[in-house]
Formats: structure tokens, C-alpha cells, sequence
């Protein structure tokens, strides 16, 4: 499978385009400047050498031509790079991974836009598209170092369930992080807040800190 990264100039997005190229994804790392995303992976492929053979850099329309794209353009900027490639991305699974907050003094306060969470504004400007929402716990600094493993929980929203399944076994595809199906894109307003209360305990407590589910396990695909 195809995956197009939107915004993979940027600490999230490029940190999971390298990972999942790392897992031998055929990956378009898209950026607004052509010129900048072939600098991103250059970087990438000086770290990494032949481990992110395929990664291949491009715009973010050539991101959304892929069979999933992920929108790792950071939040002030997500909800309008989808309006601005929604006919590409029509019939496809598109990953939020964006949260939306302000950083005010030693803490993060989540902002909530109109439509309740950014997925639901993408989903909104989108109609056509299939948005999901995965990997908004995850730090940027761990997710981007592929000699070691990501230790995390991703939650996975979606209101179409094949779209849903599709982004639970990718996340399972990358080792060690678990999967958990947390129902609609309802349920992300809830997730992307949460993301500031967590960056908010990592920053007083000097820490890189993740999500992690106890007294649940993940649910195969045939149990789902």
C-alpha cells in the first residue's frame, strides 16, 4: 500500500513517514514546497540510509494521490490543506493525527474548534472523504527514531468502520504500539484534547510521556 504524508516537512508528519518507510511502505513525503520535502528526505535517507528506500519525496498533491494520506501538517493549517485537496482525497481512509492547542505559560489548554475537533471540521470539508483520526499521542522525538521502539497506545476514530479497520491494522503493523478502537469521530474531540493535558504533564515533569491503556488488550481484525 501506497501511504502519502501531508505536511512530512514538519517533526510529526516526517517522523511517521520515516517510520512506516522504515517498515518497507512505499511513502510520498509531501510538502506546499517541493524543494523543501526533497530536503526532508534527504535528511531522512542520510540518517537512515537504505532503511527508508521507499520514501520518495513530493507535494502534497502528489501525498493525496496515494491509496491512505496522513495529514501531518500541523494543526492551524490541517483543516484547510484538506479543503484544498478534498477531491483527491474522495473515497479515501485520511489519518488526522493534528491536535489543536496553545502553549500558555508552564502548560498546553486545548483549542476546540466550531465542529467540535479538527477531525470532524476535515470530515465536514471533506464529506467524501473517509476521515480517521490515530497517532496524536505519540511524541514526535520518539515516533522519528527508528533504532528504537515506540512504546504507546493509539486510539482510532472513525465513522466509517472499513476506514476504521484499515488505520487499526496499520497502527499494528508498526511494532509495539497497540491499537484500540475508540468508535466515531465523535470520540475525537475527547482524543485531541487530551493531547495538551499530556504534553502539559511532560513539560512540568521533564518527560516524554505516552499513552498507555491498562485492563484492556487489543482486539484481533476477525474479533472486531
Amino acid at each position: 500500500m501506497q501511504i502519502g504524508v501531508m505536511g512530512a516537512t514538519g517533526p510529526a508528519g516526517g517522523a511517521l513517514a520515516a517510520r512506516l518507510a522504515g517498515l518497507g511502505y512505499d511513502v510520498v513525503a509531501g510538502s506546499r514546497d517541493p524543494a523543501r520535502a526533497r530536503a526532508a528526505v534527504d535528511e531522512l535517507r542520510g540518517r537512515w540510509g537504505d532503511r527508508v528506500d521507499g520514501l520518495r519525496a513530493g507535494a502534497n498533491a502528489d501525498a493525496a494521490e496515494a491509496e491512505l494520506v496522513v495529514i501531518g501538517v500541523q494543526w492551524e493549517g490541517a483543516v484547510e490543506t484538506v479543503a484544498q485537496h478534498a477531491a483527491a482525497l474522495s473515497g479515501k481512509v485520511v489519518v488526522s493525527m493534528a491536535n489543536a492547542l496553545t502553549k500558555v505559560g508552564r502548560e498546553f489548554h486545548p483549542i476546540v474548534p466550531a465542529e467540535g475537533s479538527l477531525a470532524l471540521a476535515m470530515q465536514k470539508i471533506a464529506p467524501e472523504a473517509h476521515i480517521a483520526t490515530a497517532f496524536q499521542h505519540i511524541p514526535a522525538a520518539a515516533l522519528a527514531d527508528l533504532d528504537r521502539a515506540v512504546e504507546c497506545d493509539v486510539v482510532v476514530t472513525a465513522d466509517d468502520d472499513a476506514a476504521r479497520d484499515t488505520v487499526l491494522d496499520l497502527v499494528a503493523a508498526i511494532p509495539d504500539l497497540r491499537p484500540f478502537d475508540a468508535g466515531s469521530l465523535a470520540n475525537a474531540v475527547g482524543i485531541e484534547a487530551f493531547t495538551a493535558t499530556l504534553l502539559s504533564v511532560n513539560l512540568r515533569h521533564k518527560g516524554r510521556s505516552s499513552l498507555r491503556l491498562v485492563g484492556v488488550e487489543p482486539k484481533s481484525r476477525d474479533d472486531r
